[in-house]
């Protein structure tokens, strides 16, 4: 009496083939991942420099008399909180009828690539 059983389970062919899929799947979530940590990092450093500037400008506005701010250019240079040392320049120009002033503000870093950000203000003498 011979009795055919019939073979359950999975072929060695057929498990190589979804070793194959799976591995390439996870190769695509792993550059997925490096590139969404790159972003955030990104975005947390533009948030620093933009608010770097944004505390620069105020402290400009906050002169009194505004003809006491003093013209041409000035910088710094201060190390946020993600470790990144940011380079903050300001410039301060009056207008050809000396009734308006402008502010400009750039900061820039370096992480893997250098980035700059600007921000112009104007402000009435």
């Amino acid at each position: 009496m011979t009795h055919s059983k019939k073979a359950k389970g999975f072929s060695l062919v057929e498990v190589l083939v979804a070793l194959v899929i799976l591995s390439i799947s996870l190769l695509a979530l792993a550059g997925l991942m490096v590139q969404s940590t790159k972003n955030s990092s990104w975005g947390s450093h533009m948030t620093e420099a933009a608010t770097l500037a944004q505390d620069r400008l105020e402290a400009l506005r906050a002169v009194r008399p505004q003809t006491d701010i003093p013209e041409g250019a000035n910088n710094d240079q201060m190390t946020g909180a993600s470790g990144i040392t940011y380079t903050r320049t300001w410039t301060v120009t009056t207008n050809a009828t000396s009734t308006l002033r402008t502010i400009a503000i750039t900061i820039t870093w370096s992480d893997s690539v250098p980035h700059t950000v600007t921000i112009t203000h104007p402000i009435a003498i």
